[in-house]
Parts: C-alpha cells; structure tokens; sequence
C-alpha cells in the first residue's frame, strides 16, 4: 500500500471539507503550523540544554577538588634545589 493517488487526495479534501467546513480548514492548518513549530523550539532549546550540562560536566571532570589540607598549587622547586634537599636530608 502506497501514498494515496490523484483520485484519492480528492476525495479526502472533500470529505474534510464537507466534515469541517472551507473556513474551518486554513483556522486548522495555522494552529497545526504553530504546534509544530513550538515544539521544533523546545526540542531545540531540550537539546542545547544537554549540551550545556554535558560540557559542565566535562569541565568539572578536568577540575579535581581540593580536599582540606591539600595546598591550592603545588609548591615551586627547582631541580637544584631537589638535589639539595636530597643530600640535606641524606646528611
């Protein structure tokens, strides 16, 4: 069974004509055309919004936490000043 033919596209427009009325019709189409597009917009606006939270979550991923204690950046030496610690505390 495929997509209905000439013959038949006719006979239905008429039926919905006779059914719902020439001025109800175009009344139907706008608001199926606004249904549409609102929910195209929230789809949309669905899908930014799991970007959003996957690249938050991707960016809080690459961030460790810092637990009490623990300094906020590691503490700068030179590795001359490893070697003198070092033979210090070999000494």
């Amino acid at each position: 069974m495929g997509l209905p033919g000439g013959w038949e596209l006719v006979l239905i427009v008429l039926v919905l004509v006779l059914l719902f009325g020439a001025t109800k019709l175009p009344q139907m189409a706008r608001s199926l055309g606004q249904s549409a597009r609102v929910f195209k917009a929230e789809a949309r606006g669905m899908k930014a919004d799991e970007e959003a939270a996957k690249k938050a979550q991707s960016e809080k991923e690459q961030k460790p936490e810092l637990t009490a204690g623990e300094p906020s950046t590691p503490p700068a030496t030179s590795p001359v000043e490893d070697k003198q610690q070092q033979n210090e505390q070999k000494n």
